[in-house]
């Protein structure tokens, strides 16, 4: 499949209640681009955006487009985290639509309401649900959306590859986030999780099974280096990510200076590393 036809393939995808509204900011980290969500339980006057994407007046054009094309008005716009490949359409898609961008980091805020996980929102006919899915950023959270069996994971879980853990992020965090998207795909038979980047993904109890093993044998390797003598991220990228572009090493670092604070955390590091 060329990347056009991957592209094509996830502008437009979704359930019954939330569709695709693909930004055209691909690369290595967005991959086919940012994936805006618009969710609304159908037939209804009013819409909520998760993640605006990049400030492209194209794009920012055209979610409001589709919406009117539905007959609905944007009403609320939710950030996953505060990325700007994310975040930063969120002041220009609220001068079009007058709607608040609701957000855990208030700097990223517009309006007077936050964004807290256990929150409900419901503003477009149908529950979407705050998780608390902290690691990628400090500030990361998932929308669960019952009615369809699905999750909004933003970049706590990608369509492909796996997520980078950012400097403000903490793979302590980013392991127990997992852990809770897992439990609650067996408590609640999820059908789907909508990632921020990619393809929707079928199969959440495997796709997670797929990261926290992936996790659990990145820090194994990381283990294995140490061993060896690596004693900082420089050394220890090239061992553990051999295998990887080296155009994403610069961003393979950031993971590994966060596995290295979490085995720091449970009294593993040998003396002499830095990070």
């Amino acid at each position: 499949m060329t990347a056009d036809q991957a592209a094509s393939s996830i502008d437009g995808s979704g359930t019954s209640r939330a569709r695709c509204v693909l930004a055209p900011n691909p690369g290595m980290m967005t991959l086919d681009g940012t994936n805006t969500w618009l969710v609304a339980e159908p037939g209804s006057a009013t819409v909520v955006v998760i993640d605006p994407g990049p400030d492209d007046e194209t794009h920012l054009q055209r979610v409001c487009r589709v919406a009117a094309e539905r007959g609905q008005r944007v009403v609320i716009i939710v950030l996953t985290h505060r990325h700007l490949d994310h975040s930063a359409g969120a002041p220009r898609l609220a001068e079009l639509t007058d709607a608040p961008v609701l957000a855990v980091d208030p700097a990223h805020r517009l309006g007077s309401e936050g964004l807290t996980p256990g929150d409900v929102l419901d503003a477009s006919g149908c529950e979407v649900r705050v998780i608390k899915t902290p690691g990628h950023t400090s500030d990361s959270v998932s929308l669960h959306l019952p009615a369809d069996g699905v999750v909004f994971t933003g970049d706590t879980v990608l369509g492909r590859g796996t997520a980078v853990i950012a400097e403000d992020g903490s793979l302590g965090d980013y392991l127990a986030s997992l852990a809770r998207l897992r439990l609650l795909a067996d408590e609640t038979g999820l059908q789907a999780l909508l990632p921020g980047h990619g393809p929707l993904l079928p199969d959440p109890p495997a796709v997670l099974d797929f990261y926290l093993t992936h996790r659990a044998e990145r820090l194994d390797e990381v283990r294995a280096a140490l061993a060896a003598g690596d004693r900082n991220p420089g050394e220890i990228v090239p061992r553990v990510y051999a295998a990887v572009n080296p155009a994403l090493w610069p961003f393979a670092e950031s993971s590994v200076r966060a596995q290295l604070r979490y085995l720091g955390e449970q009294g593993e590091l040998p003396p002499g590393v830095t990070y």
